[in-house]
């Protein structure tokens, strides 16, 4: 995860404090740019150091740079205050970055550090019968996206659906289609159809309570295993997985195992007899709960005998640990959830688990449409299909305005349409509501994934421009005289921090840091391409590599947030 640019820095930096004594308990060293380009390009930070060697910052900030030696790669060092700033010679700088990004390839921004370690990643989990709606959209892609990070850092990463298909919802949903369906009309339309029916139970028990005995009768069934209730839960289950695979192989997503709550059944029952024979569990007013320290007591067996979602978290994070052995299990799962995780991570270090401490919650705000919230008893969902075949044909107008001549102007708009959605699903920081609006999404000028994805088009055309008027293909000529300009050392510098917001982005669970670099290379690039001719200039193949070393870096940074680059649009 090293960039480039600021690695013979942190070298020369990390030498010239061991002459000054520094030990592992001295801070990390670390760099930070400047606020005007005239302080210099990187800045190292003597303050926190005032204290190991009892000095002024600006003392040591001065013995410092003068550790640091010289160097081809920098102009100049200048100690102001605290900090030693310095000023790299900007054509090699640059020149190190277009070679090393062109020739890594796709393993620019990889690592080796997850090397020999499994990371688990629950995430997406929708509930069987009921729709794949666009609230399940942030917890599908931030999943994936997170997987796609790990993958790139060297992990083993293992994809886990874990399907909502046990409950008290399924009672319900049985004696609605006993009432109310028909075989032809769920199987002509599984997921509104059955949707369709579970929001018409909840009308109905409104008038008639007895219903929710009925449906509560109808669960006992299927979980003593009664053929009729069980044929019925497996076809609702089958039918909505079938939907569900529609939806993943548009967005580019898939599992490694699609194991759901009823895969439980009997190990619950085990966890739950193991806490209570343990003396872990006590009894209270009939049901069975975990005291905990400084949380609200952990419920795991209703008085009638019923487990919960907290009983069938425990038995699985103990049959996950055990079948993978992980090294992290993460839950991509809603903030609201906090306090359900909390209380499960709190059972099982109970229990003596020392692996506890390897489950992580990765919460995420909410998604609202204008300002309606989703409820699928309410039956107000927008269906992530229906959001997705709307971002299509949206982008399938603009393309037309823009571009009609497009080849395979169809696949573009589905790469173009999805994409908008997920790139600004993942743009926001994870922990933040969202409310989508379908202006911002789909603006090709603002920060936006159709602009990424139009910029790395752009950079697309012109290297196949570069081939055939000029000549120019891999490997480029690279030199350092023509990529001293501004321009083409920021967005050098922009590149050369691609393996640090990955290793970033993975440290703190969060793709937007991706997201949002990425608009940053798209900024700098668009500067470039304005300010500095490139074919037919003294330096084209120089600025070519550049520009290639760019499509690169964008591609990358688009794959790992699960979203199309386009070669045109």
């Amino acid at each position: 995860m090293q960039n480039v640019m600021t690695a013979p820095i942190l070298e020369r930096v990390q030498a010239s404090l061991e002459r000054l004594g520094a030990n592992p308990d001295w801070p990390a060293i670390v760099l930070e740019i400047p606020p005007r380009p005239e302080m210099g390009d990187y800045a190292f930070p003597c303050f926190q150091l005032a204290k190991h060697l009892r000095k002024p910052p600006a003392a040591i900030a001065a013995d410092v740079a003068a550790g640091i030696g010289s160097a081809p790669w920098l102009e100049r060092v200048e100690v102001v205050g605290g900090y030693v700033n310095f000023f790299l010679n900007r054509g090699e700088g640059a020149k190190r970055v277009v070679e090393t990004v062109l020739q890594q390839g796709d393993a620019y921004g990889a690592a080796s550090v997850g090397a020999g370690k499994r990371i688990v990643i629950d995430f997406s989990s929708p509930n069987i019968a009921k729709p794949f709606h666009v609230g399940h959209l942030r917890s599908t892609m931030i999943g994936h996206s997170l997987a796609r990070i790990f993958e790139t850092l060297g992990y083993d990463v293992v994809r886990l659906n874990y399907l909502g298909d046990w409950g008290t919802q399924f009672g319900k949903l049985i004696v609605a289609y006993r009432r109310f369906g028909t075989k032809e009309e769920v199987e002509a339309n599984p997921i509104q159809s059955l949707l369709d029916l579970y929001v018409r139970f909840h009308k109905e028990a409104e008038e008639d309570p007895a219903l929710e005995d009925e449906a509560r009768a109808a669960f006992r069934a299927l979980e003593e295993g009664r053929e009729e209730e069980t044929a019925l839960w497996r076809w609702f289950r089958e039918l909505s997985l079938a939907e569900f695979e529609k939806q993943y192989h548009r967005l580019g997503v898939h599992f490694d195992s699609y194991t759901g709550e009823s895969a439980y059944n009997e190990k619950v029952k085990e966890t739950v007899a193991a806490l209570q024979q343990s003396g872990i569990a006590r009894e209270s007013e009939g049901a069975w709960i975990v005291e905990l320290d400084g949380l609200p007591p952990c419920l795991i067996q209703k008085k009638d005998g019923a487990t919960l979602y907290a009983t069938r978290d425990i038995a699985a994070a103990i049959d996950r640990y055990e079948t993978y052995g992980f090294t992290h299990l993460l839950y991509v799962v809603g903030a609201p959830q906090q306090l359900h995780f909390q209380q499960v991570f709190g059972v099982l270090a109970r229990m003596g688990h020392t692996w506890v401490d390897r489950l992580e919650h990765i919460p995420f705000g909410q998604v609202r449409i204008g300002d309606e919230q989703l409820s699928t008893r309410r039956g107000n969902v927008v269906f992530l299909e229906d959001l997705l075949d709307q971002a299509v044909e949206r982008a399938s107008r603009i393309i037309e305005e823009r571009n009609p001549g497009l080849e395979e102007k169809r696949k573009v708009a589905e790469a173009v349409g999805v994409g908008a959605v997920v790139f600004s699903d993942l743009f926001h920081n994870r922990i933040k509501d969202i409310s989508f609006d379908w202006e911002s999404v789909l603006n090709f000028e603002g920060d936006t994934g159709p602009y990424v994805q139009y910029t790395h088009a752009r950079a697309a055309s012109l290297l196949r421009r570069a081939e055939s008027e000029r000549g120019l293909k891999e490997p480029y000529g690279v030199e350092a005289a023509h990529l001293s300009d501004g321009e083409s050392f920021e967005l050098a510098k922009r590149i050369a921090a691609f393996p640090e917001v990955v290793g970033s982005a993975a440290a703190n669970r969060e793709p937007s840091e991706i997201a949002r670099y990425l608009i940053e290379v798209c900024h700098g690039f668009n500067s470039f391409y304005h300010a500095r001719r490139i074919l037919g200039s003294e330096g084209e193949s120089s600025r070519v590599a550049l520009v290639a070393a760019v499509k690169q870096v964008l591609a990358r940074g688009l794959y790992l947030l699960g979203v199309a680059a386009p070669e045109a649009m």
